[in-house]
């Protein structure tokens, strides 16, 4: 009996001494809001939708993969890769503080340059979008920037040299990207004149579609492309890697606009996502229907590019249109890819990839929709935007891109294309031992 009454005596001394205990650290212990946990939530929503768009990148690489040739491989996925590094140090240096918020000229000093390196974590919580950290704040918009150099890469390959490139790509996200940017999102003049932008129709795929514009005007096309006169089809080498590379961006679209939303409201980010969809699975309907029609058989790298021009001409209004609206803007954004990609061929204007048509035509097409199929927004203030950042963006690429021609030279030697950028820029092959047969 003494044996069993001892232990059950120290469990009670025990619990005397933890109750008071507990007391007092339920005393010292802050108090949790509702706030507190729905800056928690809207955090952590936040992140996903970086990690979303991250992914995006790869997606990038493998359409552009897919779409060139497999000599260029290598190429292509260094490219990207170094797209990625070169836009978040160059936000991290510049972009960020110079986009946010919009007095860009009047704050151009040195200490607003220097964005966080060796600043206080602890001092920096709130974001310029409050309601998430200024970390996830900086980290989400890094992602955007760098998309916009990455645009560019797919309408140069095949034919650019790369360290040229990767200055123009430096020079572009450093001080164009924010420049513009902050016309908009850094509540800056378009802004004031209730400019609608959800996600970057214009701010960020456009402003990549007129870098992308400028560069294949002054790098020129890839030989063989237009043989007397008539337009010659280089295909993609790899359609599995495309196809890939296609729903990796669907999917990262997910992010890209349901993370536009600045917050996770559940009703408005379900909405964005379910306009998205509807804008992509139209995309594809209608570049199917365009492409059978006029090509007499389905295309699938039409189809795919179709679907990504339906994401891009949502991306503007995906908050503020309807169902309906959303699905008749994917089918016509898919619809006009094909008819703009010939129509681009038969300018004589080389894009192996059609990034000027998903993301500048498109970029366009999805930005004007917004005043078109939206109550609250003007079609005449929506013009006005695309034309300013045309008319800032497509100049700056060209001067860019020609004193890079007239200093360092920006095509690669005709040896070096017929023999591919791989072993040429880089002494590597993607597909070591295989044996790929090309015309060109």
């Amino acid at each position: 009996m003494k044996k069993l009454l001892k232990p059950a005596m120290l469990l009670l001394a025990l619990t005397a001494f933890a109750l008071p205990m507990a007391t007092m650290a339920e005393e010292a212990a802050p108090e949790i809001t509702a706030a507190d946990v729905m800056f928690t939530v809207n955090n952590t929503w936040m992140m996903v939708s970086i990690f979303l768009v991250f992914i995006m990148h790869l997606g990038f690489a493998m359409v552009e993969t897919g779409l060139t040739r497999a000599k260029n491989t290598v190429n292509i996925l260094f490219k990207n890769t170094a797209i990625v590094a070169i836009g978040l140090l160059t936000y991290t240096l510049i972009g960020f503080n110079l986009m946010y918020p919009s007095e860009w000229v009047v704050d151009l000093v040195l200490p607003k340059v220097a964005l966080f390196i060796g600043a206080d974590p602890t001092q920096l919580t709130v974001g310029y979008n409050e309601g998430y950290t200024y970390w996830t704040d900086f980290l989400f918009q890094g992602m955007f920037a760098a998309t916009a150099a990455t645009i560019v890469s797919g309408a140069v390959a095949e034919r650019v040299k790369l360290g040229p490139f990767l200055v123009f790509c430096t020079l572009y996200v450093a001080l164009v990207y924010p420049f513009v940017g902050s016309w908009v999102w850094g509540t800056g003049w378009l802004a004031e004149m209730n400019f609608h932008d959800f996600a970057g129709s214009t701010l960020v795929h456009s402003v990549g579609g007129w870098g992308a514009l400028a560069g294949i005007m002054v790098v020129g096309p890839r030989i063989g492309k237009y043989v007397n006169g008539k337009v010659k089809g280089i295909m993609g080498h790899n359609m599995p890697l495309l196809t890939i590379g296609a729903f990796l961006l669907w999917l990262g679209w997910f992010g890209f606009n349901g993370g536009s939303v600045l917050s996770a409201d559940p009703m408005m980010v379900s909405y964005v996502l379910v306009t998205t969809c509807l804008a992509a699975a139209a995309g594809i309907i209608g570049s199917m229907v365009a492409s059978w029609t006029i090509q007499k058989q389905p295309d699938l790298t039409m189809v795919l590019n179709g679907c990504l021009a339906g994401l891009v001409g949502i991306t503007a209004g995906a908050d503020v249109v309807s169902i309906k609206a959303a699905i008749i803007i994917g089918l016509f954004c898919g619809a006009i890819a094909v008819v703009s990609v010939m129509t681009f061929d038969r300018l004589k204007l080389d894009d192996p990839v059609g990034a000027t048509t998903v993301h500048l035509v498109c970029g366009i097409i999805g930005t004007l929709a917004v005043g078109i199929f939206s109550p609250d927004f003007s079609v005449g203030v929506q013009a006005l935007g695309v034309l300013a950042y045309g008319a800032v963006c497509f100049p700056a690429a060209l001067i860019i891109f020609l004193i890079l021609k007239k200093t360092v030279g920006i095509r690669v030697s005709k040896e070096e294309e017929l023999k591919g950028l791989d072993l040429g820029e880089h002494g590597q092959e993607a597909y070591h031992g295989f044996q790929f047969f090309t015309n060109v």
